[in-house]
């Protein structure tokens, strides 16, 4: 028996040089239109989509076959490719300047009617989308998205493989460890009462393959966090993962740059210029009121404590007595009436600040504003200078603990100031994170994780709040594509660290034990890094959802519609699991049926 064909070429890939050339198409029907008598079909394939010209009494398929074509029809065709001739050349096709004249057309596989039109006019409810996930990926862009990742991918290996990194996968079952979120657990058919998790990142396992004498690693990882969903979050990830034996910071920052570049280039046709700018953490919080700064516009914040060492405004000479700060943006000339002013200091206050003061310059270069009349006119003068008001500036102040004011100021400048329809990329490298972030309470996590190296191990045995570590992220146009840092070698550091964040020896032995010998037989210094493809992917495509590059994401509230996962499972399943769902839950389930 033979192979039966299906085509000789590929749509897209004809041109003007195959004119006069017999071949044969297979793809799908895109649009079909009847021009008396004379039918003509768009068939559309990956590579492209190329006009098919059917004439009914040219017996290439029976009547009822031609009438009964409609869209995404999967059809295979045998003809000449000629030419439309200049006065009906396509411009908006890159196949526009020849048609393929059937001499047999054949139906591989029929469709129904469409759930939605697979045009990128076309407004369709997400829901929807993803119901049907399979034929939304037949959309133009969505295409162009799946192609992208794929492209990006590419590049980063060829970067890597360049460089002699060794791709190696790591284990999707692994043992619960604490990375800052929850794990997604998988319970244990053979050991009852017991769970494997998915994984955070593979972060000791990339470590133990530095331990193995792998020089250099990296790994295209699933990686898995049970997280609230947002734009920019799902449950199941993508991440390019790397380490390097014998690294320091400058070492990954470099390697990262490269992947950076040759990812834009291939993706956008831009050239990035290197180095990439650096910020220090501290510099970045000063400067912009977070640690993934978008530096594509100004609006900086400025320091005003020094302006009211002296002042006789009780608000602020109460938070600067307690250790606070005051500190201010010039939002520029936003022109909003007192309803949208009131709005800004409802946003402040819902962000955590006790209050926000707004000043609006007047022409005469005084300031408007509540709060004008409890300050001096050197107070007020010195404002204006610090934040090189004009007339017309809107001027943002915060008084509160620095975390705080940080956030607010931070969170204002991004909603007034950051760009839209812009096409700069701009990178950024954040550098010297703090090693630990402190609570409310006192009580201290790790601001990455607790296998990143201390800047100085003394200084956070004895003040932990302001410790540095050496960690490190990368930023694109204000969004955090991914961390890393120099990993701790030496097992008396990492047994430090976990002391610090209050594990108890018993307690870091049952749960990191295995790691903790190996770190015993000879760790090399070591660093990585990993980056997120999608978010990345998404925002070089200039999209405001991972989903869109996602081939098969989950909704904002982590169902897919199209498995209808997550789902109930049979009784019979959960008990060779040793698993009973609580009553509250099956009685839940009772009226969702209802």
């Amino acid at each position: 028996m033979t192979a039966e064909q299906y085509r000789t070429t590929r749509p897209g890939l004809l041109g003007a040089a195959n004119v006069g050339q017999t071949v044969q198409v297979a793809g799908w029907v895109q649009t079909r239109r009847d021009h008396g008598g004379i039918v003509f079909v768009d068939l559309r394939d990956a590579t492209g989509v190329l006009q098919i010209v059917l004439d009914p009494d040219a017996g290439t398929a029976p009547e009822e076959v031609l009438s009964g074509l409609r869209r995404e029809f999967v059809i295979s065709v045998t003809g000449e490719v000629a030419s439309r001739g200049e006065e009906h050349v396509n411009p908006d096709l890159a196949t526009g300047e020849i048609e393929l004249v059937a001499t047999e057309l054949r139906v591989l596989s029929p469709s129904d009617p469409l759930p939605f039109q697979l045009d990128d006019r076309v407004d369709v409810d997400e829901g929807l989308r993803l119901q049907y996930r399979y034929l939304d990926l037949r959309r133009p862009a969505m295409a162009a998205n799946l192609q992208a990742r794929s492209t990006a991918i590419r590049a980063m290996r060829r970067v890597l493989d360049a460089q002699g990194f060794l791709e190696v996968e790591t284990p999707t079952l692994v043992a619960s460890t604490p990375e800052g979120a929850r794990d997604v657990l998988v319970p244990s058919r053979l050991r009852q009462g017991h769970f494997y998790a998915l994984p955070q990142s593979p972060q000791l396992f990339k470590q133990l393959l530095m331990i193995s004498g792998v020089d250099r690693y990296y790994q295209i990882a699933r990686c898995y966090r049970d997280e609230d969903f947002r734009a920019d979050r799902q449950i199941e990830f993508t991440q390019l993962d790397l380490e390097g034996s014998f690294w320091g910071q400058d070492d990954v920052l470099e390697v990262l740059e490269e992947i950076a570049v040759a990812v834009t280039k291939d993706l956008r046709g831009i050239e990035l210029a290197r180095p990439f700018p650096r910020l220090t953490w501290q510099e970045a919080m000063d400067r912009f009121g977070t640690d993934k700064p978008d530096t594509r516009f100004g609006m900086e914040i400025q320091d005003l404590s020094d302006l009211f060492g002296s002042t006789e405004f009780k608000a602020f000479a109460g938070v600067l007595a307690d250790g606070g700060t005051v500190r201010g943006i010039n939002a520029g000339a936003q022109g909003l009436s007192r309803a949208g002013l009131d709005k800004l200091v409802e946003q402040a206050l819902s962000l955590g600040a006790r209050g926000l003061v707004w000043m609006v310059v007047e022409d005469d270069g005084s300031l408007r504003s509540p709060v004008a009349k409890f300050l001096s006119d050197a107070e007020q003068a010195g404002i204006s200078e610090a934040l090189a008001a004009a007339p017309g500036d809107l001027l943002l102040v915060v008084a509160d603990r620095f975390s705080v004011v940080s956030k607010v100021l931070g969170a204002l400048r991004i909603d007034m100031g950051q760009p839209e329809g812009h096409d700069e990329i701009t990178f950024l490298m954040v550098t010297d994170f703090p090693m630990f972030e402190v609570g409310d309470d006192g009580s201290l996590a790790p601001m990455h994780h607790p296998f990143t190296s201390p800047e100085d191990v003394t200084e956070m045995v004895e003040s932990p709040g302001s410790a540095a570590s050496r960690a490190y992220d990368i930023v694109l146009n204000g969004a955090e594509l991914g961390s890393g840092s120099v990993r701790i070698h030496n097992p008396d550091v990492q047994a430090k660290v976990f002391e610090v964040l209050g594990i108890t020896a018993e307690d870091a032995t049952r749960r990191f034990g295995w790691f903790m010998d190996a770190l015993r037989y000879g760790t090399p210094p070591h660093a990585g890094f990993a980056y997120g493809i999608d978010r990345m992917v998404s925002i070089l495509q200039d999209l405001p959802n991972i989903r869109e590059v996602i081939p098969f994401p989950k909704t904002q509230t982590g169902n897919d519609p199209l498995t209808g996962s997550p789902s109930r499972v049979e009784d019979e399943q959960l008990g060779e699991l040793g698993i009973t769902v609580a009553a509250d839950v099956v009685a839940g389930w009772a009226e969702e049926d209802a």
